[in-house]
């Protein structure tokens, strides 16, 4: 964001408690009721918003309608990382600045209509009265399967849109496989059929790599590409947390 709008932008920080290195001030009140504005939105809500709880740590990804609706219900702040400082706005003083990113980086939001305004969806919001941490633990399920093996044949190496690919067990269920992260992988039509009932030894097949149950939740690494959601990183930390997608 420019100078200007960078002035502008920390002159509408919300007053309250400041995130770490902020002072608060004053916050620009929006016409009519937040509710009838949330109730308005009609595009970007499956966009995803990073959630923190009160201490900055972070708990969970959801999508941006139910960030919109726990800021309009006074739930959580938004969080907004400029030039290294962390700013936080309530829903109405983001709504405010949401006109100046409109003006000066359009292509670094996703945008939610309104019937009197379009409003930047944020990156990360806080809650207000959650301090607890996740569970350290990312659900074993198909979405996640997918996103850690990168659509990816894990016997040819091609890749397939989704509804292409099947899961298969590497070592057959009638072998005793087990439904474990070590133990699916991503298999296109062609090769679960070539596989059928074998393990790969058996059917003279390789693995591309060992599957292994993923440190974090494997849809925020592919996030983390895009530079849409840079802010992330300031608050993903490895050693303690994974998030569940909700």
């Amino acid at each position: 964001m420019g100078s200007h709008a960078g002035k502008r932008h920390r002159a509408a920080h919300r007053k309250g408690q400041p995130a770490p290195g902020d002072a608060g001030v004053e916050p620009f009140p929006v016409t009519g009721g937040a509710l009838t504005t949330y109730a308005a939105l009609v595009t970007g809500l499956d966009a995803k918003v990073l959630v923190l709880n009160k201490l900055y740590m972070a708990v969970r990804i959801v999508s941006a309608r139910r960030a919109f609706r726990m800021l309009v219900c006074d739930q959580a702040e938004v969080v907004h990382v400029d030039n290294g400082r962390y700013l936080t706005y309530d829903f109405s003083s983001w709504a405010e600045i949401s006109e100046l990113q409109r003006e000066f980086e359009p292509e670094a939001h996703d945008w939610v209509r309104t019937v009197r305004f379009e409003v930047a969806v944020p990156k990360v919001i806080r809650l207000l009265g959650y301090d607890r941490l996740p569970q350290q633990r990312v659900k074993l399920n198909r979405r996640n399967l997918f996103a850690r093996d990168r659509n990816r044949c894990q016997y040819c190496g091609r890749h397939f849109p989704t509804s292409e690919l099947s899961i298969d067990h590497v070592v057959p269920r009638s072998q005793g496989g087990e439904d474990s992260w070590e133990n699916l992988v991503c298999s296109c039509v062609r090769c679960n059929a070539r596989k059928g009932g074998r393990t790969p030894e058996q059917a003279h097949m390789k693995l591309r790599k060992k599957p292994v149950r993923p440190r974090r939740n494997p849809l925020v690494s592919l996030r983390l590409g895009n530079e849409k959601y840079e802010s992330w990183k300031t608050f993903l930390d490895n050693a303690y947390w994974s998030v569940e997608l909700r």
